[in-house]
């Protein structure tokens, strides 16, 4: 933890309105301040590494919605990274969470073990697992898209995730597609391994640096590493890889037609593309270029949903709860879908959405796109949809 960073907050209080914890409790410690407060103690020597202190960390969602709201331009998200990498190198979990840790790393950031995991969603999960098969969706997972589409324009690789390949290959798919409809030449290499996003976020930050490394690796030679996970991006661009961009990035100049798709969907916004990589007209922009699409805004935009990388499995309770908040602000608008551009989000608000009986199709943004340029009917878009 930098002192020269914790010394930026003047504690003026403008982050606690955007702060999804604080919303929740109106607990000072479970404010960016107030967590502010802790690292200087810990800095300083003049505070133990409690159990106490450690779970007001832990409760941070790493949203960074603080970081946009902040005037004094603190890098709160610097902080909490290294803050929680600390926490792991010298705290002692007990038992239960380190065995929900453990199970998290040991299986999602490896394609073929999440494949089985979600085979045997439907089995009882005890304990620490219960989380995990709570939020586990209910949709297949699709195949690979083509490694290679050729186009005339400049030469891209798709990040295909680990999650996301799995759980999103539809995605991935759709995100090929467009791309080259416009043009692109593009690439889906299969030698590519997580991105250390969820390590860094979890602080496992060594590890989650390392990944990003031996991606950037594995991903030489192309003029664009295009992300379509708002958190694998953010991680990417954070730890130097100068060529990542997220997929709305490279289609603020549509050249493919766009055919009318008379759809009215709620947009909300990832924490990772609003909050920590500041894009918000870019994924609207994708949305807004299609005829006779109604793009309309939930409230409460700047309020993270839960996903929050690990969050809804190792704080189940808290992320339960934001993201029925999130599933009632997405419901008042009266949409026809739902989307968002992290695949966090989409599984995180689906569920909350089934436990209110109101499963509502879930797209990516960039599966609306792919629909209005290969012409598909409203009708056959919602009724093949995730929900």
């Amino acid at each position: 933890m930098q002192a020269d960073l914790i010394a930026d907050c003047v504690h003026c209080g403008f982050c606690l309105p955007t702060c999804p914890t604080y919303s929740l409790w109106h607990e000072e410690m479970d404010s960016p301040r107030g967590r502010i407060y802790l690292m200087k103690g810990l800095a300083e020597g003049t505070l133990p590494l409690s159990d106490t202190v450690v779970e007001h960390f832990d409760r941070c969602l790493g949203c960074m919605a603080c970081v946009t709201a902040c005037p004094s331009g603190v890098q709160y998200d610097t902080l909490i990274e290294q803050t929680r990498d600390h926490v792991e190198q010298h705290h002692g979990r007990g038992p239960l969470d380190r065995l929900a840790r453990a199970a998290v790393f040991a299986v999602l950031p490896h394609r073929r073990r999440l494949r089985v995991a979600l085979a045997l969603r439907r089995l009882p999960a005890p304990g620490p697992f219960a989380a995990m098969k709570r939020i586990a969706p209910p949709w297949a997972a699709p195949a690979w898209p083509p490694e290679h589409l050729p186009g005339d324009g400049p030469r891209v690789a798709l990040l295909a995730g680990c999650v996301q390949s799995v759980v999103f290959g539809d995605v991935n798919a759709a995100t090929a597609r467009v791309l080259h409809a416009e043009g692109f030449d593009v690439h889906v290499p299969r030698d590519q391994g997580c991105c250390g996003a969820l390590h860094a976020h979890a602080g496992r930050l060594e590890e989650g640096v390392a990944r990003a490394r031996m991606l950037e690796r594995s991903l030489a030679g192309y003029d664009y590493v295009v992300t379509n996970a708002a958190g694998c991006g953010s991680h990417l661009k954070d730890h130097g890889l100068a060529n990542a961009v997220d997929v709305s990035e490279l289609l603020t100049l549509p050249r493919a037609e766009r055919h009318p798709l008379p759809i009215r969907v709620a947009f909300q916004d990832s924490c990772h593309l609003r909050h920590a990589q500041r894009l918000e007209a870019e994924p609207r922009a994708l949305l807004d270029a299609i005829p006779a699409l109604e793009r309309v805004e939930p409230a409460e935009q700047e309020i993270c949903c839960g996903s929050a990388g690990i969050y809804n499995i190792v704080q189940p309770q808290a992320a339960a709860e934001l993201g029925d908040r999130k599933a009632q602000s997405v419901l008042a608008t009266e949409p026809d879908a739902y989307a968002s551009g992290n695949p966090g989000c989409l599984v995180q608000v689906s569920a909350a959405l089934r436990r209110a009986e109101r499963p509502t199709p879930a797209f990516h943004p960039i599966e609306l796109v792919d629909a209005s340029i290969r012409g598909l009917s409203t009708a056959t878009l919602l009724q093949e949809a995730r929900r």
